[in-house]
Formats: C-alpha cells, sequence, structure tokens
C-alpha cells in the first residue's frame, strides 16, 4: 500500500509500506448480524409437533438440522468439530437451535445418530437411530434414484448397496462398515495434511487427474504415514502425496467395504471429507467396478 509521505527536510517523498493483511482474514474480524429470534409457535401448556431435529454426533463433528414438521423446509443447520467434547458440543448447539429457532420441548422431536449419539439420546429426550438405519432412510427418501451410497467418515467409512427383493419388490440395503479401524477415514487424511501443512481451502482443492501417483498404503493410517515419509524424503511434492493419499482410500474402501458386491448406479458421496475434498471422489470414477452383463442397471452416460 502506498502513500505515505515524509516531510521532514521540508521535502516530501512518497514510501511504499506493504500490510500483510489477508482481505478474508480482515472480513472475518468484522461483527456478523445476529439472527433474529423466534418465539415457540406453540404456547406454553400446549402440545404440538412443529419442528423435526436431527442430530448426529460423530467421532469429530457434530452436525445438526431442524426441519418444518409441516412443510419439510430445513430452516436451521450447523456443522462443528467437537475436539473430542461431545457433549459440550450438543449442548452449545440446542441451546443456539432454542434461541434462534424457538424450539421447545412441546413444540419438536429430536432424532440422534453417529457413534456418541446413544449415550447422549436418554439426556436430552431424542430417539437414538442407528446410523446406518439413518442414512438409508433419508437416502430412500431424498435420492430415490440411488443404488449405492458411499460415505467416509471422521473415523470410520460405510458403503451400502441397495438391491430389489424380487419377491416382494422392495429395496432391501446390503451395508458394510468399517467402525473398527481409522484406516481409510477421515482421521488418515485430517493426520497426513497436518504433517504436509496444507491450508484448508487449498486442499479442498486439491487437484487428482494429470498428477503423477506413488504407492501408499491405505489399510492402515501407520503404513500410509510412513509411506509418506518416505517419499517426502524423495522430495515428492505435497500434491502428489495428497492425491496418492485419495487414490489410496479410495481403493481400500472399494476393495473392502464391498465384500463382492458391485457398486450399482446411481453411486452417492456422502460426509464431510467426500464433500470437502472433492477430489478424493474424482479416483472413483476410474475405479469403480462396472457391471457385467447380467446387471440390471446401466450406468448413465455424463
Amino acid at each position: 500500500m502506498s502513500g505515505n509521505h515524509d516531510h521532514s527536510n521540508g521535502c516530501c517523498t512518497s514510501k511504499s509500506i506493504k500490510l500483510d493483511v489477508k482481505l478474508g482474514e480482515l472480513v472475518a474480524t468484522l461483527p456478523r448480524p445476529k439472527p433474529k429470534p423466534r418465539s415457540n409457535p406453540v404456547p406454553l401448556g400446549e402440545t404440538k409437533l412443529a419442528y423435526y431435529v436431527g442430530l448426529d454426533v460423530g467421532s469429530t463433528t457434530v452436525k445438526s438440522v431442524i426441519v418444518d414438521a409441516a412443510t419439510d423446509q430445513m430452516i436451521w443447520s450447523d456443522y462443528q468439530r467437537h475436539e473430542t467434547k461431545q457433549p459440550e458440543k450438543v449442548l452449545e448447539f440446542l441451546n443456539r437451535m432454542q434461541a434462534e429457532t424457538g424450539i421447545a420441548p412441546n413444540n419438536c422431536r429430536i432424532f440422534i445418530t453417529g457413534s456418541g449419539g446413544s449415550n447422549i439420546a436418554p439426556l436430552v429426550g431424542a430417539k437414538f437411530v442407528q446410523e446406518v438405519t439413518a442414512v438409508s432412510l433419508a437416502v430412500e427418501k431424498m435420492h430415490p434414484e440411488v443404488n449405492s451410497v458411499i460415505e467416509l467418515g471422521g473415523q470410520d467409512a460405510k458403503i451400502i448397496v441397495f438391491k430389489e427383493d424380487e419377491a416382494s419388490g422392495r429395496k432391501k440395503k446390503i451395508p458394510s462398515m468399517n467402525d473398527k479401524c481409522a484406516g481409510g477415514t477421515g482421521a488418515v487424511i485430517d493426520k497426513i495434511n497436518a504433517k504436509l501443512k496444507i491450508p484448508a481451502d487449498e486442499l479442498c482443492q486439491q487437484g487428482y487427474h494429470g498428477i503423477k501417483l506413488h504407492p501408499v498404503a491405505g489399510k492402515c493410517g501407520v503404513f500410509a504415514e510412513t509411506d509418506i515419509n518416505g517419499l517426502q524424503k524423495q522430495a515428492v511434492p505435497p500434491d502428489q502425496l495428497m492425491a496418492s493419499l485419495f487414490d489410496a482410500i479410495v481403493l481400500q474402501n472399494l476393495s473392502v467395504l464391498t465384500r463382492g458386491h458391485t457398486l450399482r448406479p446411481h453411486v452417492l458421496l456422502l460426509a464431510d471429507r467426500t464433500v470437502s475434498l472433492r477430489e478424493c471422489a474424482k479416483p472413483g470414477s476410474t475405479t469403480f467396478p462396472r457391471p457385467g452383463k447380467s446387471a440390471k442397471s446401466k450406468f448413465p452416460r455424463e
């Protein structure tokens, strides 16, 4: 930034001053307008279902959504890391939801899922729903065209394949979940990225196609870190290391979690890592097994 004038010794000189301020950081410091609080739409003493509240208490994050019971429209949502403090983050969410939307015990019903949901459910008067069941119900309602689901969570991964039951004609789900080891999950991405020190915004735009790939273990996070350390010593650039990790994670989940089943189109990718790290989904476009001649469904052209 220029425009600094020095009038010493009776003369005027202009100097250039560099301000190390990023626009994004400056905007983040500006005060944000608080949402206008809503009042309870149901009078005290009466009971009427006005809202559905969904809470997902995962291994690394808490997600929540409020839906209008009459219109099925989402009116509130948030997603934050809990930093190992699941109950505290849930309480913070409930306080905010009550203040900002007017939810109360007499006007809403709470459903909770996730690895930490079963212990918290009785404390907040919620009904616990197992996460595979929750995902299946949501996909069947919101995306009926989907026949395969891949979810990459913080410390688990799951694949659900929907197939038609010839006897009843209804869809049956074939779930497969890895919740015993964090290998091939978002925790591995977090740990490797902490080592590579790639900024979050750059990581979300990480490329894959056209980048040289190197062998990285996807079965175990410790083995993956060992391979990354060895490649770092060979001066392999960070973008190649992260692309190699993405490829390893995709191959690991496809080879282990499908368990002999073929992914059937359309395939839906879920969870924060597959949404924010868009390139992590792209290796799958070249590694998804194609259905054989006996498969009833066809892959779309696009």
